[in-house]
């Protein structure tokens, strides 16, 4: 599957989850900009550099929309808790 697929396939589906609002779909466009810049799976990226690509200002709605995303299966997200390493995004 190409990256432009990738895309297209999260926009259906999110189209039809209820669960899915504006701020999952901008983090997630965060997370495929970085994605598409890096050309790697798994990508190590800051929340800093997410919140910022996405437009998302509080630090809880960042929290919020990337574990409901880890939970919804759209991303695999493996946190780290380390300052200068980034947290390991992976796309299925």
């Amino acid at each position: 599957m190409n990256k432009a697929d990738h895309l297209s396939n999260f926009l259906l589906q999110a189209v039809s989850d209820n669960l899915i609002t504006a701020n999952h779909i901008c983090l997630f466009l965060g997370i495929y900009r970085c994605w598409y810049e890096l050309n790697t799976n798994p990508i190590a990226v800051s929340r800093k550099k997410l919140m910022f690509y996405s437009k998302i200002s509080s630090i809880a709605t960042y929290h919020k929309c990337i574990s409901d995303l880890d939970s919804l299966n759209y991303i695999r997200y493996e946190p780290s808790f380390h300052p200068k390493l980034g947290s390991k995004i992976f796309l299925p």
